[in-house]
């Protein structure tokens, strides 16, 4: 059977060629990355970062670029290609990781789980292996885990807020003394001064981070990132305009829920619901 040619030295890989399919057509039309953004309407320094791979940004910038170079389909198609690429998962974590701990304080909002920053082994432990891990690498990950616990700690630690929707408390792991020492775990940790924890409940109704757990950081330099995920995927969002929509949202359920005082208690009537050992 002949070897098959290669037609192009372009990369395989879907947001690899989304970036150089970019890159390409600005220098075929002899722009500058600024004369480019005064062109289209938006920020240059997008442009930027989408040529560098380090974000895909939104079907609305791709749409505007698909216009400007007159390739109806190509981009946004190359675009839909990079998004659905689940390889690119690790390696979007692996990059918030980096930021994560450059931030000089953090955000979140939980839908399902507790943040990794507030759990316990036991907890993580099962947690993960719930979603696959087991063996050596389940005992990698849960170390991994706790070591970025560290972030929190000593008097340099950045503020960090966590508000938790009612189903995170709910959802309690099988075994009721790890739940009980993450319960206690939460209650102890809320009490730092750079720790804020606050409890959503079901009756506060539906808003605009419905289904999506959210990390919102603020570099040294001052520029917000942004990182959403579920079980199956996760994206790191540094488009200003999209994190600006996001964090509104996030003020608005800050705003709908529990104070952290209220919250504290809620956490402790949930704790006192959770059967004593009876060896103890």
């Amino acid at each position: 059977m002949p070897q098959r040619r290669v037609i192009s030295g372009r990369s395989q890989e879907p947001r690899q060629r989304f970036a150089e399919e970019l890159r390409r057509l600005r220098v075929e039309r002899k722009l500058s990355l600024r004369q480019l953004g005064e062109r289209v309407g938006w920020d240059w320094s997008l442009f930027g970062k989408m040529e560098k791979g380090e974000t895909i940004s939104s079907p609305d910038v791709v749409q505007a670029l698909e216009t400007f170079y007159g390739t109806p389909g190509l981009l946004l198609a190359l675009w839909e290609l990079a998004a659905g690429d689940k390889s690119q998962f690790k390696e979007r974590y692996r990059r918030y990781m980096t930021l994560e701990a450059e931030a000089v304080s953090l955000w979140h909002f939980a839908v399902s789980v507790l943040p990794g920053l507030l759990q316990t082994p036991g907890y993580a432990r099962e947690v993960l292996a719930a979603g696959g891990y087991k063996g050596k690498e389940l005992e990698q990950q849960v170390e991994a885990r706790m070591g970025r616990k560290v972030l929190l700690e000593g008097e340099d630690a950045p503020p960090f807020r966590t508000i938790l929707a009612e189903a995170v408390l709910r959802t309690s792991v099988q075994d009721e003394r790890e739940w009980r020492a993450q319960l206690e775990y939460l209650l102890e940790m809320s009490e730092r001064q750079s720790v804020t924890v606050q409890v959503l409940l079901q009756s506060a109704g539906v808003h605009g981070l419905v289904g999506t757990e959210a990390w919102f950081l603020r570099l040294a330099n001052g520029r917000p990132v942004a990182y959403t995920e579920n079980a199956h995927s996760g994206e790191l969002i540094e488009e200003s305009a999209r994190i600006e929509r996001m964090q509104r949202a996030y003020d608005v359920v800050r705003d709908m829920a529990l104070s952290p005082a209220e919250s504290r208690k809620f956490i402790l009537r949930m704790l006192e619901e959770v059967p004593c050992d009876p060896s103890t």
